[in-house]
């Protein structure tokens, strides 16, 4: 099965990619900023919020997919901020607790766009 999710961006016909991608038993989640319906970022200068954010995202597009977070096996956090780890990590906590994937954070010197502090990106893997 291969079935594509694709939200309000008017990038993706033109960088050629959507947001999130079914192939077989494999769920592929692009990096994912904390924006609203409208492309404009939420969250500015809160880490937490842009975490929550995001992550909500995830369970919207698992959602389209017709499972839940519990897929997930990888995620990828990427930071402007490392000494916000804690509060990053936190949010993941709330949304992972019990499923604990594997996760990686690290500080980049930049994301798409300035008012992004977080960017994730997450692998699930679902039965067929």
């Amino acid at each position: 099965m291969n079935k594509i999710f694709l939200d309000k961006n008017e990038w993706m016909d033109k960088v050629g990619y959507c947001r999130a991608k079914r192939v077989g038993n494999n769920i592929f989640i692009s990096g994912t900023v904390a924006n609203d319906i409208d492309g404009n970022p939420v969250g500015i200068g809160n880490a937490e919020i842009q975490t929550r954010v995001i992550l909500e995202k995830f369970r919207a597009i698992l959602d389209y997919f017709e499972c839940g977070l519990e897929t997930i096996v990888r995620t990828r956090i990427f930071t402007t901020d490392i000494s916000r780890w804690e509060e990053i990590g936190n949010v993941h906590g709330e949304f992972f607790k019990d499923i604990k994937p594997t996760t990686t954070m690290v500080e980049v010197s930049r994301l798409i766009s300035d008012e992004y502090l977080v960017e994730i990106e997450a692998e699930a893997i679902v039965e067929i």
